[in-house]
């Protein structure tokens, strides 16, 4: 096996050679169709961006050096790469410091005031107290995509101060990732078809100059891929609108909005779809401006189907100074003016609508249990006015719920807790009996006269 390697070598070398172009000039056929991406030796087939800091090659291991006083530094590779399934093994020293594994990613050298800087899908390394390794984040793009609040039990794949084997496998739309053979991810994306691979040295504070990150055993795929198996249960972000995948539908998750009509939903007055304040256009599912009051023009929308158990998603865009809410447990049976009776997931342009500065503590602002529980104050988890966000809400069947935004946890309670009722009992909640504790409901968009718009919504029960 050796000797063949040293041939591999050799030739490949010599091709490139003759043709002029290096770019894996020492890429190394091994068994099963893969190549190594490293030689062990020499940084050969690799190059340097964005920021300063360092990478050498020490004992087959490439180390990169953590250097103040520099933005995020990437060794990339000189070849672009579609589809493929990538395999290292990666040590960081401590337990403040972060790196990643850049996929199909690129460059633009007019960022950065000329110095250029690297964007596209992260393969988070993060050995803090948060461990999020195995995370995906969009580097100088979008953010968080699939942070590991959405995959609780996957926190402790990483291990400290040693190596760790992370397995990327990026075919088709679909990118997953594993974490010493722990499935950690599963996004579906529509952006970057190919790209560079990138090992990443993080920008640190000073007192963090001078530590390191190791990779080693770099290797790809790249033909004849065969995707390894996640478990039915693992959450999928689904960035593709009002779409279900194999592994969703595996799963069983069912849309709630098809994107086209008003397929189950109806008015809580009854009598259908609403006539007026709605319109269905673009795949998406939008209330219109109004006075600003609550279900007031075109009124609150709910699902014809109730719900008890369930795992909700959905994307909305607010428009600035909007409001709106995704209410559940609906029963309709209170009959209230104005908007529907339910807990509620806020939404809320927190900068510009007065609601954000009432309530207390702020539990009227995005994401909050409205008028119960603030949310968390992560500004990560927070999208710009106009763009879209992810909600989720799960129920389990011992009535604990949570609250996610963009894949961060912001809310998590137990219905019918006595924590639970006693926040209940100083609300404007207070007179209704046993408040969002049916059995079961309906899913409601609220109407509360300003602009905001829905898609990819689906349920799993």
């Amino acid at each position: 096996m050796i000797r063949k390697k040293i041939i591999n070598y050799i030739v490949i070398g010599c091709i490139a050679g003759l043709t002029g172009t290096c770019g894996l000039a020492n890429a190394q056929t091994n068994e099963k169709g893969w190549v190594d991406l490293f030689d062990g030796k020499t940084l050969n087939g690799w190059k340097s961006l964005g920021g300063n800091a360092p990478y050498e090659v020490e004992d087959g291991t490439i180390i990169g050096t953590m250097t103040k006083g520099t933005p995020n530094s990437f060794l990339v590779t000189e070849k672009e790469y579609g589809d493929f399934i990538l395999e290292l093994e990666v040590k960081l020293e401590g337990n403040q410091t972060n790196s990643g594994i850049q996929t199909r990613s690129h460059f633009d050298p007019n960022a950065n005031n000329g110095k250029g800087r690297v964007y596209g899908r992260q393969i988070e390394i993060d050995p803090s107290e948060r461990a999020w390794t195995g995370g995906v984040y969009d580097e100088a793009r979008r953010g968080w995509i699939y942070p590991l609040d959405l995959n609780e039990a996957a926190k402790g794949a990483y291990k400290q101060e040693e190596f760790n084997h992370i397995r990327i496998e990026a075919i088709g739309d679909e990118l997953r990732t594993w974490v010493n053979n722990i499935p950690v991810s599963h996004v579906i994306d529509t952006l970057d078809k190919e790209g560079f691979i990138g090992l990443q040295v993080h920008s640190i504070k000073d007192a963090l100059h001078g530590k390191k990150v190791y990779f080693k055993n770099i290797r790809i795929q790249t033909d004849n891929l065969k995707p390894k198996k996640t478990p039915k249960d693992l959450y999928v972000v689904n960035l593709k609108p009002n779409d279900i995948s194999s592994a969703e539908k595996s799963s069983g998750w069912k849309l709630l909005f098809n994107g086209k009509d008003a397929t189950g939903w109806t008015s809580v007055h009854g009598g259908g779809f609403p006539t007026k304040g709605w319109e269905i256009q673009n795949g998406m599912i939008t209330v219109h401006k109004s006075d600003g009051g609550e279900s007031t023009n075109g009124g609150d929308i709910v699902t014809k189907e109730q719900y008890a158990v369930f795992d909700l998603s959905f994307e909305f865009k607010l428009t600035e100074g909007a409001n709106s809410g995704v209410k559940y447990f609906v029963t309709l049976k209170e009959k209230a003016k104005g908007s529907s009776i339910g807990p509620e997931f806020q939404i809320l342009d927190d900068a510009k609508h007065p609601d954000a500065k009432m309530g207390r503590d702020g539990n009227r602002t995005l994401a909050s249990l409205y008028d119960l529980i603030t949310s968390n104050r992560d500004g990560r988890a927070r999208r710009p006015i106009g763009e879209w966000n992810r909600g989720r809400i799960v129920v389990t069947a011992d009535n604990q719920v949570t609250h996610y935004l963009n894949g961060i946890k912001m809310v998590t309670y137990k219905r019918g807790s006595k924590e639970y009722r006693d926040l209940v009992a100083i609300s404007k909640y207070k007179d209704w009996d046993r408040f969002g504790e049916a059995k079961k409901g309906h899913i409601l968009l609220q109407d509360h006269g300003d602009k905001v718009s829905f898609r990819s919504i689906k349920i799993k029960k």
